[in-house]
């Protein structure tokens, strides 16, 4: 066993002794942090890899920092209404916010429509790789009975039996997601030290058509907003503080990846044609990365989707008054999720959802904006208008990579 594998054993080992301690998992800030954090790192990253070595090259990780960073502009505008937009709508908030956040929420239950399909097809994906099949006939059928099953879940058990899903997935990801950092960390450091290592990332062509794709990549860093949404378990600051932690931490993960893997990045577009091509391109880093990153894909997926129809359930029973029930929801979800899943590929799964979740962001930064403008705070005004406009470029200019 080479001293790759042996140290992503290790890793694996660390990280569940750390991630699984009584201590930690009780503790109310970790599980704040917890919960947007398995939602911003899902495999959506093990998906960028391929996406950014091809559209970026050598360039990658100032792509995947320009996608973070920008995911760090909507989430201080979400951060400011925790603070000072909530508190209005309690006390009986004007006309205007309460449209801006009606319209917000229907939007985000929308976003997580597309986001259940996009979750579960990976999936489905990645599952299947350990069998061979990458046919996306196969993929679809399989995705669909995924989500049907969630969805059954969902619908009879509600909350509480989705959460008892999704518990275990959480620290499970987190763990393999450690592991692999570990076992890259390393595989480069040996490669270094014998004097193979060779950076063989091209240099691309940027052209205005890439710069869309780019745009329609802010997904791979969305789920920070669920502390938005976390007003019965904790108060106001530390929603606000955890999701700082959330959005640190997954920016870390993230640099970390691109920076380790973009070595292994060849510039043959045949490597990066398909949801699963990360499997591929790190194959030479070790034997047992392959089924590392298949189990974190369906880790983060299941984990992640299942957060997403208990949001969505919860949003269609709040805006529509109650009348229509979690469960109900859960099953509307579930069906609309279906829907998507037959209508178009992984790609424009990813650019729909996209566009979904950023029509949420420029509707609460433009909340942000109207709240800061009302309260004297013009900079901040100025700079949550600028998070409306980078929102609206992403919903009118973004295309799919496939396209």
């Amino acid at each position: 066993m080479n001293l790759t594998n042996v140290a992503l054993i290790l890793a694996l080992i660390a990280g569940a002794a750390f991630l699984f301690r009584p201590r930690l998992l009780a503790s109310e800030t970790w599980q704040a942090t917890v919960t947007p954090l398995a939602s911003i790192i899902g495999s959506g990253f093990l998906v960028a890899g391929p996406l950014l070595a091809g559209l970026a090259g050598s360039w990658a990780v100032a792509a995947m920092m320009a996608l973070c960073g920008a995911g760090y502009l909507f989430g201080s505008a979400i951060r400011h209404n925790i603070l000072n937009v909530e508190p209005e709508i309690e006390a009986g908030a004007s006309p205007t916010v309460r449209i801006i956040e009606r319209a917000s929420e229907l939007a985000l239950a929308l976003a997580y429509f597309v986001s259940v399909a996009y979750y579960l097809h990976l999936f489905a994906a990645f599952g299947l790789r350990f069998a061979g099949v990458t046919d996306t006939l196969w993929i679809r059928l399989a995705a669909t009975g995924v989500i049907a099953a969630v969805g059954a879940i969902g619908a009879t058990g509600g909350l509480d039996a989705l959460e008892r899903v999704a518990v275990n997935a959480v620290g499970l990801k987190l763990t393999l997601i450690l592991g692999l950092l570990a076992a890259l960390l390393i595989a480069g450091g040996v490669a270094i030290a014998g004097g193979t290592f060779a950076w063989n990332a091209p240099t691309p062509d940027f052209q205005i058509h890439d710069g869309r794709i780019l745009l329609g990549l802010v997904i791979l860093v969305q789920g920070f907003e669920t502390s938005r949404f976390l007003g019965a378990a904790y108060d106001r600051q530390t929603r606000v503080r955890t999701m700082r932690y959330a959005q640190w931490i997954a920016t870390a993960v993230y640099l970390l990846f691109f920076l380790f893997i973009t070595s292994y990045f060849t510039g043959d577009p045949i490597t990066h044609s398909d949801e699963t091509a990360i499997i591929d391109l790190l194959r030479p880093v070790g034997v047992m990365v392959a089924p590392v990153i298949i189990l974190t894909a369906l880790a983060s997926q299941l984990s992640a989707a299942v957060a997403d129809m208990n949001g969505a359930g919860g949003l269609l029973a709040e805006s529509s008054g109650k009348r229509v029930s979690v469960k109900i929801g859960n099953l509307v979800t579930a069906l609309v999720a279906i829907a998507i899943i037959w209508s178009t590929d992984i790609f424009g799964i990813i650019t729909w959802a996209s566009r979904a979740f950023v029509v949420f962001y420029a509707l609460q930064s433009l909340q942000a904006a109207l709240s800061a403008w009302r309260k004297g705070q013009r900079a901040r005004a100025a700079l949550f208008a600028l998070a409306v406009l980078l929102a609206l470029t992403v919903v009118v200019f973004a295309v799919p990579a496939a396209a």
